[in-house]
């Protein structure tokens, strides 16, 4: 898709310092936006020539198209700027674009940079994973000192200008925070350090969602809830120390037969709110909670243990270059009241046949390897699979799976609820549930770390090399 044309009109430096401008930068209301196409007109049809009759084009006939503009004391518009997606469907690419600044106040120092600046901050709120102007060479220098970074050249009306990119590190960030820890604090247990055999789950389940005892069919799996979250969502809380296991032993192919819990909170009142949200979620999936442990008078804690069984468990790191990478995902409910944009909330809502029948995808369909999307979010996840693997992955970002009421920018890094990893040969995946949208989203590369692929074929880095630094998982199986 050709890129929209942003160019900037911050005119010659002055001889001496102009007597600073107060303005303040808002969202446009519809005074403000005839007045800023007023600015456009003024600018690019009659002063630079760059289009003729009018620069309008779809994106302000477009609802999604935000305008924010610079007001200056009085009300006056003195600048403005436009964002809107790149697509018919929003998959968090979107374009900045028709920067323009008054006549009158390109003295002013500031106005121009305020703009962009709160262009790029708005995009990312707005849950955006790439963000792209076409700027006028002239003016490409304000946009390097605000961090935009140059990716190709053009021309438009005759006019040199550069293709940017303003550089938006999510998905980095959330791995740091959750996963690249875990090297340096498992290196004296991991396949690397002088261990016993069966530490981590043992040589080839290194980094896997549960961990096979040795000598038996056993699948063992351990979870903490953020203590945060047991804080301020005690039920909920109860609820995903649930879910968040019979995921991790669904992705080994594992069917859980029973849950231990170790609860605590400030008080018994606070603790029953925790166990039952706990009984609830064990008695949707049919899982007794076989024992644990309580205290009280201490801070909110949760950590709950599962135990499955299976004789054939699916790795985590059993792809291999070129494998497909499809997401099974359960698209039905919303986010979690107070968690929106990190948790979508789809299991609450389901009948107990229908947990336990998605549970069952895994181990029907017994895919070259396996992991449940979890606090990593799915880019997170495909990171660690392909790490496990010996690869690295790219990502469809148009192909991936996603409710339509949620933003492809946060469904990339949230808890999705039920939503399943996996890999294998081209078109040979098995993974299928009437619950669940399954698709082809995404490959295993030579390249480490993940990328995100576009329409326009472009790749944007989502996580630089590995995840969790444990490594490739082991022995081939």
């Amino acid at each position: 898709m050709t890129l929209i044309d942003v160019p900037a009109l911050m005119g010659q430096a002055p001889a001496r310092p102009a007597p600073a401008l107060e303005f303040l930068v808002v969202r446009a209301d519809a005074a403000d936006v005839a007045a800023y196409r007023r600015l456009r007109h003024d600018a690019f049809v009659d002063e630079q020539g760059l289009f003729a009759g009018t620069d309008r084009d779809g994106l302000d006939d477009d609802p999604r198209t935000v305008v924010l503009v610079a007001r200056a004391s009085g009300g006056t518009v003195v600048g403005g700027v436009r964002i809107a997606p790149a697509t018919p469907r929003d998959i968090g690419w979107w374009t900045g674009s028709r920067l323009v600044v008054a006549p009158s106040a390109r003295s002013a120092a500031g106005i121009g940079s305020a703009l962009v600046s709160a262009a790029s901050a708005l995009a990312e709120q707005l849950g955006v994973i790439r963000f792209d102007a076409t700027v006028q060479t002239r003016s490409s220098v304000l946009f390097r000192r605000l961090g935009w970074q140059e990716t190709g050249s053009t021309v438009v009306g005759g006019v040199d200008h550069l293709t940017m990119r303003w550089p938006i590190d999510r998905y980095q960030r959330l791995v740091d925070a959750t996963k690249a820890h875990l090297a340096v604090l498992l290196e004296p247990h991991s396949a690397c350090g002088d261990a016993a055999d069966a530490s981590l789950g043992g040589p080839g389940w290194v980094g896997d969602d549960g961990a096979p005892v040795p000598g038996t069919d056993v699948i063992a799996a351990c979870d903490a809830i953020l203590p945060s979250m047991v804080e301020r969502d005690p039920e909920w809380a109860g609820w995903c120390g649930v879910l968040v296991n019979v995921n991790d032993l669904t992705a080994m192919g594992a069917t859980a037969t029973g849950l231990l819990d170790a609860v605590a909170g400030r008080d018994a009142a606070f603790v029953r709110r925790v166990m039952s949200g706990l009984r609830k979620a064990s008695a949707a999936w049919g899982i007794p909670i076989l024992g644990g442990h309580t205290q009280v008078g201490v801070p909110a804690s949760l950590t709950v243990t599962a135990l499955g069984r299976t004789s054939h468990p699916v790795p985590g790191g059993g792809g291999r270059f070129g494998d497909r990478l499809s997401l099974t995902a359960d698209l039905a409910g919303d986010w979690r009241v107070g968690h929106h944009g990190s948790q979508w909330n789809s299991t609450e809502i389901r009948r107990s046949s229908e947990l336990q029948e998605l549970a069952a995808t895994v181990a029907r369909a017994r895919p070259a390897a396996a992991k449940d999307v979890s606090m990593a979010g799915l880019v997170g996840t495909a990171g660690m699979l392909a790490e496990a693997s010996g690869y690295g992955a790219v990502i469809d970002v148009d192909a991936v799976p996603a409710p339509a009421s949620a933003a492809l920018g946060d469904w990339l890094s949230c808890f999705p609820g039920f939503a399943m990893l996996t890999a294998d040969r081209p078109g040979r995946s098995r993974m299928a549930s009437e619950l669940a949208a399954t698709a082809e989203m995404g490959s295993l590369t030579l390249e480490r770390g993940v990328r995100l692929r576009w329409p326009d074929g472009v790749e944007t880095a989502a996580v630089e090399g590995t995840v969790t630094g444990l490594g490739v998982a082991g022995v081939a199986r």
